[in-house]
Parts: C-alpha cells; structure tokens; sequence
C-alpha cells in the first residue's frame, strides 16, 4: 500500500521555523522525484519546491526561495522542508507528492495532484501572531 505521510505542521509566530516531514512507503522511493505543494483557505494548490530522486537538484517558487529548503533522506524514504522566516502567507495545508524521476534531471513543478503519481494526506501549517 502506497503511502505518504506528512507531519510537522502546526501554529507558528510570523518569523519563525518548522520543519515538515514526508514518510514514503510503498514503493521505491529512490526512483520518485518529490515535490511539496501547498493550499492556502479557498484557494487553489502551489507549487512550493522539488527535488530530484537522488536529491542533488533542487528548485523553489519565488515566493519561497530563500526562506525554505527541501531536502531528502533516501535511507529513511523521508522528505523534509525546512521553512524559516515564515510569513502570514505561508498558511496553508503542505502536501507532498512524488512523481517518477525520468530524466536524470527532472523535477516536478506543477501544482495539480493529478499530475503526480502519488500523494499525501497534507499537514496544516499556520502563521499567527
């Protein structure tokens, strides 16, 4: 049974971090490149980064770059997000989604869930004073 789970999200103060988390089972993880993409209340999914199977690439939205980095553990099948100088905008639930590698150096960078090949249950990430 395929699975991604997600965890890590919460209530945070504008300017801080969280750092979420996306376990992968049920298939080979190693072969998937992985994207996080996010859905703000009453609005539609964005894209937030990507990463490449082997983790050595790795692309974010404007919106975030500078602030988040993604990065992958292939022996724990995990990915992670890390998001620091968070901002009011950044609330939204984060899902993370997997996609086959392909080219070496493809890296998914659409929002549509239906684009992927697999795709979590989500995390609710909210930024608060």
């Amino acid at each position: 049974q395929v699975q991604l789970v997600e965890s890590g999200g919460g209530l945070v103060q504008p300017g801080g971090s969280l750092r979420l988390s996306c376990v992968a089972s049920g298939f080979t993880f190693t072969n998937y490149a992985m994207s996080w993409v996010r859905q703000a209340p009453g609005k539609g999914h964005e894209w937030v980064s990507a990463t490449t199977s082997g983790g050595s690439r790795t692309t974010y939205a404007d919106s975030v770059k500078g602030r988040f980095t993604i990065s992958r553990d292939n022996a724990k099948n995990t990915l992670y997000l890390q998001m620091n100088n968070l901002k009011s905008e950044d609330t939204a639930v984060y899902y993370c989604a997997a996609k086959v590698q392909g080219a070496w150096y493809f890296m998914p960078t659409t929002q549509e869930p239906q684009t992927y090949d697999y795709w979590g249950q989500g995390t609710q990430v909210t930024v608060s004073s």
